[in-house]
């Protein structure tokens, strides 16, 4: 098997997982989000912390707990990616699938839109009409819900910022992921001591299929990253581009054809507008790409 197929069935797998993760969250009931929250981070640096040590990466991470700008960068990308996780688990297990799957369809739009603003970044004129489109269909979604989809937009800029935070700290998926679950997994930890210490724990009183489920939170959260990590050294950015909304869509069919959620025409119509905005973006991206690397295949020409 080549290596650029190995890379697309790793990163196949690993948004494979991240769009199955709805079936998986309803099944920690009775515990709460933010228990399974605590859980999912003191399991993940746990996990994290196997991973590194498998991988030889161990230097990197202490590095990186020494380089001050890059440890302040990875504070606030833990701070972001624990209000990102604790939305999305609230959301799936209150009822609001569809809505989570819409923060990940938007990503992207807020990410580029992120860009211009925090870094000055400039957008081409297609872009800036997908970014339209997405802000229509925000309205849309908006009128329809009788409020704006808070979920999907605290999703959508907690997961851009988390990029960004990431982007300017440069460091390596694996270990940039230890040390942000390292950070959080004492308030994390207190959080789940104190929750025993009160009587309101599910940990431990739910049976061993139930503590074992919180405990593999923890695995799933690295096992996925490992499967991207291999895919992006083995993947075109435009592959890899493509294959990540394939989370958000079995998120969106697991909502409408598994927990049955309600999708009104409005409804629909809000989504259509935020498929043809990434459509738009997605084959602007891959054309001014192509126009790139047509620009540098005739300069070396010369």
């Amino acid at each position: 098997m080549s290596d650029s197929r190995r890379g697309v069935l790793a990163g196949f797998a690993a948004y494979l997982i991240w769009g199955l993760f709805p079936l998986y969250w309803p099944l920690l009931k009775p515990a709460g989000a933010v228990e399974i929250l605590a859980h999912r981070m003191i399991w993940s640096a746990l996990s994290m912390a196997v991973v590194v040590v498998v991988l030889r990466r161990l230097g990197g991470v202490r590095a990186t707990f020494a380089d001050r700008r890059r440890l302040a960068l990875l504070a606030g990308a833990a701070a972001v990616v624990s209000i990102n996780w604790g939305t999305y688990i609230w959301g799936v297990n209150n009822g609001h699938v569809v809505e989570t799957s819409l923060g990940y369809f938007i990503n992207p739009l807020v990410t580029v839109t992120l860009g211009v603003v925090v870094l000055g970044e400039r957008l081409r004129p297609l872009q800036w009409v997908a970014v339209a489109i997405a802000l229509t269909a925000v309205l849309v979604l908006t009128l329809d819900y009788g409020r704006p989809p808070w979920i999907a937009l605290v999703l959508a800029a907690s997961f851009a910022t988390y990029g960004l935070a990431k982007k300017k700290a440069d460091t390596g998926a694996f270990e940039s992921l230890t040390v942000e679950t390292t950070l959080v997994a004492p308030f994390a930890l207190a959080y789940a001591v104190w929750l025993a210490s009160t009587g309101e724990a599910t940990f431990g009183h739910e049976g061993a299929g139930h503590m074992a489920l919180l405990v593999v939170a923890g695995v799933l959260t690295a096992i996925p990253l490992v499967l991207f990590g291999a895919a992006a050294t083995r993947m075109s950015l435009v592959s890899l581009g493509l294959l990540q909304y394939l989370a958000p869509i079995l998120q969106f069919s697991i909502g409408v054809l598994v927990f049955r959620e309600d999708m009104p025409a409005a409804r629909w119509a809000g989504f259509v507008l935020v498929w043809v905005a990434l459509m738009l973006f997605t084959a602007e991206s891959i054309n001014h790409r192509r126009r790139q690397l047509a620009l540098v295949a005739d300069a070396s020409a010369l």
